[in-house]
């Protein structure tokens, strides 16, 4: 009887907790509205402010501001374009370089972006910039943040399914397949849902920087000093969050003909 009710519980609360996100058109799962994460977002991200050093009034820290700007107008013309510029009325939009010698940004649910100084000799450039910051600005506004919480609730719920329907078995027996559903659930659907994630948000900048009047193309040559930077050496694709240097230069290589065709429709800022 409890095995049956939590795996009913299970379908319940995946069939229920499905929600269109606008920007990509997809039902993802999600448990999390956006006024539920914004607040606590918003400290999060002014916490970390006051933790760390930010950096202001210099070149660099003015292209951050400048590039921020541009893909936050690209943002809001292709939302407003897909009929959805209500889906942004809640964001707060913050740009700030961090001195951190971490090559690395991020940028937390209402478009809270933060560039670590240690990116800038790899991106170079403006257009560089744009490329990492119109990425992570993508991975707010499909909320990967949320689909990830929710994935990882509905792991423990999954857990918790598999410890009810193993219950009368011995403990060895338990443990197990207690491993076996870890590892599976890691390797077979909480990495790849990850690196569906990444794949989203390359896409998603890709046409960013394009309306925001950078060329896609320069996406290319960013990945490829990262590559570089990194040796072509790291965690097999397949155990890793992110895509592999070369399965993510081929994509962007293929997805860049439709950002630039989308650019051309919404509208290229000047």
């Amino acid at each position: 009887m409890k095995k049956h009710l939590i795996s009913g519980l299970f379908t319940v609360v995946l069939v229920c907790s499905c929600a269109t996100n606008p920007i990509t058109g997809k039902q993802n799962l999600n448990f999390v509205s956006n006024s539920e994460l914004f607040p606590s977002s918003f400290q999060q991200y002014n916490q970390f402010l006051t933790e760390n050093k930010v950096i202001t009034g210099t070149a660099d820290a003015k292209r951050v501001e400048t590039v921020g700007f541009k893909i936050k107008a690209a943002a809001e013309k292709y939302l407003a374009y897909l009929g959805q510029s209500q889906y942004l009325k809640d964001y707060r939009w913050e740009y700030k370089l961090v001195d951190n010698k971490e090559v690395n940004a991020w940028c937390l649910p209402g478009g809270k972006i933060v560039v670590y100084s240690g990116i800038l000799p790899v991106t170079q450039n403006e257009s560089g910039l744009a490329t990492v910051m119109g990425h992570e600005v993508s991975h707010a506004l499909a909320n990967h943040g949320a689909q990830r919480m929710s994935a990882a609730q509905l792991q423990q719920i999954g857990g918790a399914a598999l410890g009810a329907a193993t219950s009368g078995k011995s403990e060895a027996t338990q443990q197990i397949f207690a491993q076996a559903y870890g590892i599976g659930s890691e390797v077979g659907v909480m990495l790849p849902f990850s690196r569906s994630n990444e794949s989203e948000a390359d896409k998603i900048g890709l046409t960013l920087m394009a309306i925001a009047g950078y060329n896609p193309d320069d996406a290319v040559a960013f990945w490829s000093r990262m590559s570089a930077k990194s040796g072509g050496s790291g965690t097999p694709e397949f155990m890793s969050t992110h895509p592999s240097d070369a399965t993510r230069i081929a994509n962007i290589k293929s997805l860049i003909p439709e950002a630039k065709s989308i650019a051309l429709k919404v509208g290229v800022i000047k």
